[in-house]
């Protein structure tokens, strides 16, 4: 029986061996895949949705409209922000480099991107208060001083804890990105 995600997953594999993969660069890519943290926690937080959605329905049953509205908006909530942890990262294309947080995006046209490198110091685990030495990929802007430069990417964050190799993929793979850009 042929198992269409294997297949998928050694495509992007395969894909992943060259550093420019994409033919459509116009369309915003993100250059790597989300980690265990990030997948586990929005799977975590969908099935706490599941849950709620499941008790909306259970009070709508029980004839309170007002209960169960309010419910399942926490449920609407709840599903917006697994989506918008899921979709926070690193993105590329032709036009720039994109930034994606949970509350903020910020994109950087290639033409105003002075270098894209990874540096060691220390970095935030799990994007938490406490510091480890670690490696980061940081993006200097002609706008901005070296000082004011934040880390895009970190070997501690929600994507690559304990992958060192997936980190040095990705961030091999943005600095490809921003070196045929910043020329072109």
């Amino acid at each position: 029986m042929p198992l269409p995600f294997l297949t998928a997953d050694r495509a992007i594999d395969a894909a992943a061996d060259s550093a420019l993969p994409h033919d459509d660069r116009d369309r915003w890519r993100r250059p790597y895949r989300p980690g265990p943290w990030r997948v586990g926690t929005a799977a975590l937080s969908l099935l706490l949705a599941s849950f709620v959605l499941f008790a909306a329905v259970a009070i709508a049953l029980a004839d309170s409209a007002g209960g169960a509205g309010a419910v399942f908006l926490f449920a609407a909530v709840v599903i917006a922000c697994a989506l918008r942890l899921l979709r926070m990262g690193v993105w590329v294309s032709a036009r720039g480099l994109r930034q994606v947080g949970f509350f903020v995006t910020r994109t950087v046209p290639w033409q105003r991107v002075v270098h894209v490198r990874t540096v060691q110091q220390p970095v935030r685990w799990l994007g938490l208060p406490r510091t480890v030495q670690g490696q980061a990929l940081v993006l200097a802007r002609k706008d901005r001083s070296a000082q004011d430069a934040a880390p895009l990417l970190t070997s501690h964050n929600a994507d690559f804890l304990a992958r060192t190799e997936a980190f040095d993929r990705a961030a091999d793979a943005v600095e490809a990105w921003a070196g045929e850009y910043r020329r072109g």
